[in-house]
Formats: C-alpha cells, structure tokens, sequence
C-alpha cells in the first residue's frame, strides 16, 4: 500500500465512537452550518418510513442536529411517497426539480437535482432501502464535517452481510469498483466502502462535482473529489452494520458496466465504442440475450445551472 494511503487511513479514518453527538452538536451552534438529510428512493415503502422516522426522532427532536429530510422520489409505483410524507419527510418527485431539463433513470439523477431542493450547507445521502437503521449512519458521516473544517466529503465504512454471512455484501465493489480504484487511482485504496450510498459533503463541493446519472455516481464523485480537493480532504468513518436489499447477479452486472463506464471516462474522456451490455437469460429455445444500454450522460457541475445560481443570489 502506498505510504500516503496508510498515512491517510490513521488521520481520516475514524469511528462513530470518535466523536460524542455533544461534541457535534457543538460544532454545529458555533459554526452555524446548517444539515440535509436526502433520501434517493424508488420503490422503498417497506423501508423508507422507518429511516425518515429514525432520523427525525433522534436528530431532530432529541437533538437538533438535522435541519431537513428530504426524500427524492425517482417515479415509484407502490406507496414510497405516502409512506415517506407520513414519517415526516419533505417528498419531492424527481420530474418536479428542474422541469426544463428532462429526467433519465438513475440514482445520481435524483442526488444531482436534490441539490436544488435543499438547503443545507452539509448533505448527507442515505439510501432508502437499509434495514435496521440507526441515526448513527448520519451523526457519524456528518461529524467530521462539523467538527474539521479540512474534511469535504465523508464516506460511511460498514460491514454489509449477505444473506447472514459476514462481509459477503458489496459484490460490486470488490470486482470492478476496488480493482479500478488500486490500479488507476491507487491514492483511493483506503476506502472501505468506496460504492456506500452513506456518505455526506459540503453543499460547496458538490455543487462544483459533475454527476454520472446512474449507478457511476459514487465512484465518479470520489475520483472527481479527489482531483478537486485532494485526498486529505476526504474521510471516511465507520458506523457499523449495513442492511439492506441486495439486488440479483444480472443487475449487478450493469451496476458494474456503468461503474467502469464512468472510470472510463475520467481515465480518457474519450470515446465510448459500446456504451451497452448484453447479459443472458434462459428461455425456451436456450439462452437469449438480453442488451441494456449503459449510463453515458453526465449531469453538469449544478454551479453552472442558471436556476441554481439564481437561487444562491436570492
């Protein structure tokens, strides 16, 4: 491992433990920063419900730590929204934010019009569809920034257990995400979880960061980041357990397609030969095809969108 990196992992890898909610807390009074909490989510009513109640419970009313919860709903059909607005959660479709712009699928799509939308000088991503959550996963991501003002963008570290087996989730990460990041861009090996949907930034970062639509969107944020602002203004902290739903063999392939995709452009910028995927199903005349497209849209850094802009005057 490089020595830059093992330096990096004993100054910007901490615990939950490391610092007490009364020391965030205030950080928080004396620096005025103000916190969102974004919910990505599509299809999650099982889930959703109980992460906006968590948060709102321990870190709103308990503790005011958080300032607003805001869930993106990216076009769900079942009760996500309802289930969302009752829990206390600000619900904002997708198609609503930045109208003149048409949407596409994808969960950087929801994350890059979720700036607009929010207010908070910090924000913090959780995915919707974790399992047991605790409001550990947002103090945790979100103190380092508090407390440090070197730190621009925390990643959540975690455990992710797959069908009761110990650190057999993140599939993903360990085939393409962990092997692309070692070899090309080796200064961010020392993250745990680089493809965690936990993680939180400074709203002056993001806004400079341009966003792959897609399943891209964590690793493009973490190699942009770090050309931005340099690896020791990047963190990542452990919070203990992730739970959730894990997806089929077929989906992560196309996860990983568009992972590459996005490296593969932040190596080259050059041109994309076959932006697509053809995966295998059984049928009954034997295996079909199957060909998806993969993401290759970027959305812009949000400092050069004129709505935003214009809010920021306002």
């Amino acid at each position: 491992m490089l020595n830059e990196v093992e330096r990096w992992l004993s100054t910007r890898s901490w615990s939950k433990t490391d610092r007490p909610l009364h020391k965030i807390l205030a950080a928080k009074r004396a620096t005025g920063q103000s916190v969102s909490v974004v919910l990505p989510a599509l299809n999650e009513e099982e889930t959703v419900g109980d992460i906006v109640a968590v948060i709102r419970h321990d870190l709103m009313r308990q503790v005011p730590l958080v300032d607003e919860i805001v869930v993106v709903d990216s076009g769900s059909t079942d009760r996500t929204s309802q289930v969302a607005t009752a829990a206390g959660a600000r619900v904002v479709h997708r198609d609503d934010i930045l109208p003149r712009i048409p949407t596409v699928p994808g969960k950087g799509e929801v994350l890059w019009r979720s700036l607009l939308v929010t207010g908070g000088d910090i924000v913090c991503f959780i995915d919707a569809d974790l399992k047991e959550f605790s409001s550990d996963f947002v103090s945790g991501i979100v103190g380092p920034l508090l407390t440090d003002p070197g730190v621009d963008l925390v990643k959540g570290m975690y455990d992710r257990p797959l069908r009761g087996a110990a650190g057999q989730g993140g599939r993903v990460t360990e085939l393409m995400a962990r092997p692309l990041l070692n070899m090309h861009w080796p200064q961010l090996a020392g993250f745990v979880q680089p493809l965690g949907g936990e993680y939180a930034a400074r709203r002056s970062l993001l806004e400079q960061l341009p966003f792959p639509v897609g399943y891209g969107v964590e690793l493009g944020m973490l190699v942009d980041a770090l050309h931005l602002v340099g690896l020791d203004a990047l963190a990542q902290v452990d919070v203990g357990v992730r739970k959730h739903r894990h997806q089929d063999g077929q989906s992560l392939g196309r996860m990983s397609a568009a992972i590459y995709r996005t490296a593969q452009l932040r190596l080259a910028r050059g041109h994309l030969i076959r932006p697509s995927l053809t995966q295998f199903e059984r049928g009954e005349d034997g295996f079909e095809p199957r060909t998806y497209s993969v993401d290759t849209e970027e959305r812009p850094p949000m400092v050069e969108i004129a709505e935003y802009a214009a809010r920021k005057v306002a």
